[in-house]
């Protein structure tokens, strides 16, 4: 398993709390149409991660990570 794997695998765990729809989680699973995330729900999840991985998820980032599979890319490049 890659570290990309195993980062997805992850944040798919963090986000099980928050899935109230239950939805599948895959990499193209949205946080605001899939998943129909309110801000206060994104702002509780970035903490979780930014806990989780030890890293910092900007502003501006946040507002160009769209999907799961996004995001694990993120945290990828900000763990490297």
């Amino acid at each position: 398993m890659s570290e990309r794997d195993s980062i997805f695998d992850t944040v798919k765990a963090q986000i099980e709390p928050f899935n109230k729809k239950g939805v599948t989680v895959t990499e193209a699973t949205t946080f605001q149409g899939d998943l129909e995330w309110d801000s206060l729900t994104v702002m509780d999840f970035v903490a979780a991660i930014e806990d989780e991985f030890d890293i910092i998820i900007t502003m501006n980032m946040q507002a160009e990570i769209e999907t799961v599979g996004q995001l694990a890319d993120a945290v990828a490049k900000l763990k490297s």
